[in-house]
């Protein structure tokens, strides 16, 4: 399997725990079992889409942001994916932005986590 696959893998597979892990602790946030696997993708796809336009209006408008350019990609992937899929239900503005916390963290633990134990292949440096 070639590096980029796996790396999509594991940006789908922490996009998923992040995902879970909102809903197990968000009173409200929910998606329904049978969407589960679209949502994780539009969500996925939506941040791919979505961080390097946020990214580079940060560097020019917001320098300051660009420290925390993947708690905003993360908001508005949540923000879209509820708007876009029947799939997920956020709960309202206090949900959304426990779930953005809640989403990066599960995130941040996964692409921590996952190439140490699972996709051993991408701890190596390109070449």
């Amino acid at each position: 399997m070639s590096r980029r696959i796996k790396s999509a893998l594991a940006l789908l597979a922490g996009n998923a725990i992040g995902l879970l892990l909102a809903t197990l602790l968000l009173a409200g946030f929910s998606i329904r079992p049978l969407s589960f696997i679209i949502v994780v993708i539009v969500f996925t796809l939506v941040q791919v889409v979505a961080e390097p336009l946020i990214l580079k209006l940060g560097e020019k408008r917001a320098p300051a942001l660009k420290g925390g350019i993947a708690l905003v990609v993360t908001f508005v992937g949540l923000l879209a994916t509820d708007l876009i899929t029947s799939g997920l239900t956020v709960g309202g503005i206090s949900n959304l932005l426990a779930a953005t916390l809640l989403v990066w963290l599960g995130a941040l633990i996964a692409s921590v986590v996952l190439p140490i134990y699972v996709f051993k292949e991408l701890r190596a440096p390109k070449t």
